[in-house]
């Protein structure tokens, strides 16, 4: 692409080397490890553990002339560098050019909260194509669109992949797509200059506060809050406590969804049954002058909530009740309240739920189908807040029959010291537990003691066919786990 074009509306000032406007970019590159080409761009960004205004040299080894920075660089007479207040924006504006500004001629959704943001972007993306809309979805669970599947490591990518995500899904036939717009993606501006057709906002409370994420709860709202000021309009959760604070100061119109709530798209006679140890939930739906009945295909109250979300959404689109009534019969979303498919008098479920407040709406579904007995298999991820770690004990010891405390992504911390600060929460509960490091041990343990109208639950993972030990990945997919150790016959560990 031509150096002008890739430019445009980017704001910076050159030094350097003197170029002419027709100078062909043939890549933006903000990582060191990437492929460098000829023509490339290297964008310095500034990280949690690394600095990439400390890599330009290396950079310049290995073949760039062109730099994006917003600190002095020291280079070679040859190179010229783009001096810009934030690289974060200049990646995100600079690669909206480079792909050919795609979001502009998609239909964007943008879903930002605590708690439902996967769930939520499944159920539209599922209702917008039994209505004919071929959409993709960004997210922590990959990008995904028709047969495509690809791993991301961050719930909202950074711009460049998600700019290329997007010209990759309108090349392949997409006319909408749902990202979950994470507060780290507001923050670190990886959605910067994208103007999205439509915004949800779930719910909202405290998470992710501390070292390498939010400085303080007022932070954490803050950063979300910015969905106001990138949608052209926004459905909110007037049930959720924190309502008034969250619309406050809105930037953009906002209609409000819910259950309890006397909202213009709203929920009533909700009903929770339980056969062949499914868990089925139906409800109607409310959204203008019309209602519909809907048999939805993920379990629990907070999943209705997430729907009525889905239907303001697709409603505001002009989607037929048909279309919104098939696809929120038939969505199926990976690791949230997944009913793990086994011939077994229990029911096995996996969920991502990976703080308190999760995990307490995780129990406050089970409550409406009175499981016999709850198995609970759960541990905490390493190199994040300790508070965490805390508040899953409590809620989880306090709700569980039996508590099975294992490893869930350690990474870099030992999992004895994760489990003992999930104690400081889990024992003044009262609640029984186990204490089974090994992850795989755990949960065929709680599959061996499951009796007849048991509720399994495997908590924190959900999605990820990985564990992180020590900082090495290695292959783990609770859901085969599962149903090759039921498959065999439960035998006993050796």
């Amino acid at each position: 692409m031509e150096l002008q074009k890739l430019l445009n509306g980017v704001p910076c000032r050159a030094e350097g080397c003197a170029l002419m406007p027709e100078t062909e970019v043939s890549d933006l590159v903000y990582d060191t490890r990437s492929d460098f080409g000829e023509g490339v761009l290297f964008v310095c960004i500034v990280g949690f553990r690394a600095d990439g205004h400390d890599r330009a040299a290396e950079a310049y080894e290995k073949g760039a002339r062109l730099f994006a920075a917003e600190k002095p660089l020291s280079l070679p007479a040859d190179a010229t560098v783009f001096y810009t207040e934030n690289t974060r924006k200049f990646l995100a504006l600079a690669s909206a050019n480079l792909f050919g500004r795609p979001a502009e001629k998609l239909f964007t959704v943008a879903v930002t909260g605590t708690k439902g943001k996967t769930s939520t972007s499944f159920m539209i993306q599922s209702i917008l194509e039994a209505a004919g809309i071929p959409t993709g979805v960004v997210g922590s669970t990959g990008i995904r669109y028709g047969t495509h599947f690809e791993e991301t490591g961050n719930t909202t990518p950074e711009s460049y992949l998600l700019h290329r995500a997007y010209r990759e899904m309108l090349d392949a036939g997409c006319r909408a797509a749902v990202i979950e717009a994470a507060s780290q993606g507001f923050k670190l501006h990886r959605t910067y200059g994208i103007r999205f057709d439509v915004g949800v906002f779930t719910n909202f409370s405290p998470d992710h506060i501390g070292p390498g994420e939010h400085e303080s709860v007022e932070e954490y709202l803050a950063c979300k809050k910015q969905i106001f000021t990138q949608c052209k309009r926004c459905y909110v959760n007037g049930d959720d406590p924190h309502f008034e604070e969250i619309v406050r100061d809105a930037a953009c119109p906002v209609t409000v969804f819910g259950v309890s709530s006397d909202a213009p798209f709203r929920a009533s006679d909700l009903r929770f049954t339980t056969e062949n140890h499914r868990l089925h939930t139906s409800f109607t739906a409310h959204c203008g002058k019309g209602s519909f009945r809907v048999e939805l295909g993920v379990p629990g109250a907070f999943s209705v909530s997430n729907a009525m979300a889905a239907v303001a959404v697709a409603h505001g689109m002009g989607v037929s009740a048909d279309a919104m009534r098939e696809g929120l019969r038939d969505v199926r979303v990976r690791g949230r309240m997944e009913i793990v498919p086994t011939d077994t008098p229990f029911t096995v479920i996996i969920d991502a739920a990976h703080e308190e407040f999760s995990c307490r709406s995780l129990f406050e579904t089970l409550a409406h189908y009175r499981p016999s007995r709850i198995l609970s298999v759960f541990g905490c991820g390493g190199n994040r807040s300790k508070l965490r770690r805390y508040g899953m004990g409590e809620v989880i010891g306090a709700h569980s029959d039996l508590s099975i405390v294992t490893s869930d992504n350690s990474r870099l911390e030992k999992t004895e010291d994760i489990i003992a600060d999930i104690l400081v929460g889990l024992v003044p509960t009262g609640g029984k537990y186990e204490i089974i490091p090994d992850r795989r041990k755990a949960i065929r343990r709680a599959l061996r003691l499951a009796q007849p109208g048991d509720c399994v639950l495997l908590i924190g993972k959900g999605h990820e066919t990985y564990e992180d030990i020590g900082g090495k990945k290695t292959p783990f997919d609770e859901k085969q786990i599962v149903l090759d150790f039921i498959a065999a016959g439960m035998p006993q560990d050796n």
